[in-house]
């Protein structure tokens, strides 16, 4: 069916142009990157009488699970963050059925930007530290009400997402530390210390952060967007900074992001200890340069000794 999977027509884009730009005169479409989730493309809208306009189109994947309650999530993290003045995408429409855009997806403005990629711009990722941590401790402070909550997933639960079975994962076994970490969290992540659940991004790395200008002109991805323990964001994003060789930059993230958010993080230990296993269900994914193995080796080491003493 040529309306089906990655394929983002003519058709379905005059379709969406009928609801949200009506007085177009014309458009272009261009690939854009997506992930394993979702198909996203770039759309330049022409007009007779006012500059072009670009927006980008992200249609979710029907062969994964959840694809119908990530879209919505998304959008309304979107609406959400929009106002609280937290550079993300303007969310412009919602089709939680595919009868616009042929599958289940939203539509953003587009907004100018690129990522910091690591390896070859490490060292600007890691001098960017400071502003990472305090734009994460914005992004936490934004309150979300009952309106916004029941779309949200609870990192509580998702952060820790192994823990769902009642035996060690086979990944888990087949790493070194695997069955360390399952058997500390399995015992100390119920007796973690209560703390106030924030508005979290739970995927808070270099890839989801777009930079213009020497700042962050957007935060994006939030397919995942959830209510959780803010010690499991600073966590994942300390994990890259530790992997691509950046220990200091992790540490000045942590500092700068505790003196912003108010306080120190209680459960930090423990959910470095949780972030540690998503590389542990891919390995050959994520260690793929030298010396990550033993970066990543160090930073479970490190994470353990903060959840045990």
């Amino acid at each position: 069916m040529i309306d089906g999977a990655n394929i983002l027509t003519q058709g379905i884009v005059s379709k969406l142009l009928d609801n949200i730009a009506p007085d177009y005169s014309g458009f272009s479409i261009h690939d854009l990157a997506g992930s394993y989730s979702n198909f996203a493309n770039l759309v330049k809208i022409d007009f007779e009488d006012k500059p072009f306009q670009q927006v980008v189109v992200r249609r979710y994947n029907t062969a994964h699970s959840g694809y119908e309650d990530k879209a919505i999530r998304e959008y309304k993290a979107l609406e959400l963050l929009q106002q609280h003045n937290v550079p993300t995408p303007k969310p412009l429409f919602l089709d939680t059925d595919g009868q616009v855009l042929g599958l289940t997806g939203i539509v953003t403005a587009f907004v100018e930007g690129k990522q910091i990629e690591p390896p070859t711009h490490a060292e600007d990722w890691g001098r960017n530290a400071t502003k990472n941590a305090k734009m994460l401790a914005k992004i936490h402070s934004v309150p979300y009400g009952n309106d916004v909550k029941p779309y949200l997933m609870d990192d509580e639960v998702e952060g820790a997402w192994f823990l769902k079975y009642d035996t060690i994962p086979d990944y888990m076994v087949n790493d070194p530390d695997g069955k360390m970490v399952w058997d500390l969290l399995t015992d100390l992540l119920p007796k973690r210390h209560p703390v106030e659940l924030v508005f979290s991004h739970t995927d808070y790395w270099s890839g989801n952060i777009m930079w213009h200008e020497g700042e962050i002109s957007a935060v994006v991805d939030w397919e995942e967007a959830a209510f959780g323990d803010p010690a499991y964001d600073v966590a994942y994003a300390r994990m890259e900074y530790v992997l691509e060789g950046l220990p200091e930059a992790s540490d000045e993230f942590l500092r700068v992001y505790e003196v912003e958010y108010g306080k120190e993080l209680a459960n930090l230990g423990l959910w470095e200890l949780a972030c540690s296993v998503r590389p542990m269900t891919d390995p050959d994914g994520w260690f793929t340069r030298p010396f990550m193995q033993e970066r990543f080796r160090q930073f479970i080491a490190d994470a353990k000794k903060r959840a045990t003493k």
